[in-house]
Order: C-alpha cells, then sequence, then structure tokens
C-alpha cells in the first residue's frame, strides 16, 4: 500500500480536523473560510473594502460607491514536519490503520496542537505589543476583575461592542474566579469550535477560553529536531494573562500537507512501515483589527 492516496487523504483530513476541535485556538480558523489554498505554504487572503456614504441627490439619485475585493498572498512562516518507523514485527499490514491512526492521534495531542497554540498566542502577543496595545500587571484578586474590565470597556470605546473573546492561562482564571464581586457577572455560555459546542464561563457575555499555562508564553524557540524536538518557552518569556480580541480577528490557518506512508517493502534503511508528516501553519490579523485588541503580560 505504499503511500496509497485514499489513506494519504483520510489521514490529512482526520489531522486538520484533530487540531481544529482540540486546540484552544481552534476557534480561530472559522475566520479562513474564505482563504485560498492550493498547498505549500502560500495562501491567499481576501482583502475587501468598501466606499462610505455620500448624499443622495433628487435628481441624479445615489451617489455610486464601490466594493474592492483583492486578494493579499501570505506565506505560513512555520513548516515544521516529522517521520516516524512503526517496526513490521509490531505492525501487520492488517492492523497498520488502526495503529498508525492511534499514534497520529497522540503525537497531535501531545505535541502538535499545544505548539500550534503556543506560537499563535506569542505571536498575537507580538502583533498586538507592536501596535501599542500591550500592558504590564501582576494580577490579584482584588484587582484583576477591574483591569479586565477597564481592557474591555477601552476596546469598546473606541470600536464598538464587538464580538469579544477573552483568552487566559488557567492559573490566571483561577485569580478570577477567587473574586467575591465576579458571581454577579458570569454567567455559563456555549462556544463553538470547529463541529463541536463547548460550554465556557462568559463574563458579561464575553466568552473565556482557558488555556493551559505552558502554552501562553510571550515567546518560544521552536527545535528544528536535529538536537532537539517540539518546542520550549524562551528564556526571556513572561507569562500572558489575557488576550482580548475581536472573535473574527485572528486569521488562523494550519495544513497537514505531504503525509506519505510507505509499507516495509518500500521503505529503505528499516523493516518497517514509514509515516512523513509535514504541517504548515501561521496566524495573522489585519492592521485595523489591532486597534481593538488588548494583550496583558506578567511584571
Amino acid at each position: 500500500m505504499a503511500n496509497n492516496i485514499e489513506t494519504v487523504t483520510l489521514f490529512q483530513q482526520a489531522c486538520d480536523r484533530q487540531l481544529i476541535e482540540g486546540s484552544t485556538s481552534g476557534w480561530m480558523e472559522a475566520n479562513a473560510k474564505q482563504v485560498k489554498y492550493s498547498g505549500g505554504r502560500d495562501i491567499k487572503i481576501p482583502v475587501l473594502s468598501t466606499d462610505g456614504l455620500g448624499d443622495y441627490d433628487r435628481s441624479n439619485g445615489y451617489p455610486r460607491g464601490k466594493v474592492s475585493l483583492s486578494y493579499e498572498t501570505k506565506t505560513m512562516a512555520m513548516d515544521r514536519g516529522i517521520q516516524f518507523l512503526l517496526d513490521r514485527v509490531d505492525v501487520d499490514e492488517s492492523g497498520f490503520i488502526a495503529n498508525a491512526t492511534a499514534a497520529m492521534s497522540a503525537f497531535q495531542t501531545e505535541n502538535v496542537i499545544p505548539e500550534v497554540d503556543a506560537y499563535r498566542y506569542s505571536k498575537l502577543y507580538k502583533l498586538i505589543s507592536d501596535a501599542g496595545h500591550g500592558k504590564s500587571y501582576k494580577p490579584v484578586a482584588s484587582t484583576i476583575l477591574s483591569t479586565i474590565k477597564n481592557d474591555i470597556t477601552d476596546v469598546q470605546d473606541k470600536c464598538g461592542a464587538a464580538d469579544l473573546v477573552l483568552i487566559m492561562p488557567y492559573i490566571i482564571a483561577d485569580i478570577l474566579d477567587s473574586t467575591d464581586k465576579l458571581q454577579r457577572q458570569i454567567n455559563v455560555g456555549t462556544f463553538r469550535q470547529g463541529g463541536i459546542d463547548l460550554s465556557v464561563k462568559t463574563l458579561n457575555g464575553i466568552p473565556i477560553v482557558r488555556v493551559p499555562s505552558a502554552r501562553m508564553y510571550s515567546a518560544y524557540t521552536f527545535n528544528s529536531g536535529s538536537d532537539a524536538f517540539g518546542f520550549t518557552k524562551a528564556d526571556d518569556a513572561k507569562l500572558i494573562n489575557w488576550i482580548l480580541c475581536p472573535r473574527n480577528a485572528p486569521i488562523a490557518v494550519s495544513k497537514t500537507d505531504g503525509v506519505k506512508i510507505f509499507d516495509p517493502d518500500t521503505t529503505q534503511g528499516a523493516d518497517a512501515w514509514t509515516i512523513e508528516f509535514r504541517k504548515f501553519h501561521d496566524i495573522w490579523v489585519e492592521d485595523k483589527q489591532l486597534e481593538a485588541m488588548r494583550v496583558s503580560v506578567a511584571e
């Protein structure tokens, strides 16, 4: 079954679906529905602009404006990959799919999903901070609620009551939960991600997405695999207290591409099944959306 196309396609689709539904940032991929992708690292993001209102004239009627739609080509910065060997003795042909599926599912859960989350949140931190909307703050129960609400009010005053999302590590959310005043403003709502509905706490109607703190630092090192695998927190990284953003602002794209499966008779250098996996991903925010985003990091 050397590199059976049907099997490979199913693997790629399953990997992409698992990432969207299993990562804490999977909801951001809904903003990439209009993105054009035909393989490789490049994607095309639609850019839509319209003219504003003019005066209606009783003789000439409506002033004629225009709608402009163009596509901007972006290159995904993250080009990651891995090769796994499953020994022939451990996996016969009839059981390969089950074993390979279990291995890839564990690999995605333990390695891919945390890395993609970490990259996305650290890049959002940089984009928002570079736009001048980042602050340092040491979270304490007596001031955390008012500090978050100040950010919310600031965004709403400048940009209107956007469909906002509040993203924070579990350990910071725990401090927020301990605030007595919060109980009168907290509710439980539904937050849709991929094909599933998640039950989350909301603050004044704003969903709170909780993230393992290891994925919410300001900077990471993404290892090459030559001497180390996966990712590690950068030495100068700071814990992100929270990210506040409109739900439609982050445009996240992740594509499993170039999956190859070879049987033991085809694999060179080992009597084993070979799985080769390649993942492209990145995240972008339009400049005009950054005005409605805020980030807080630990002092």
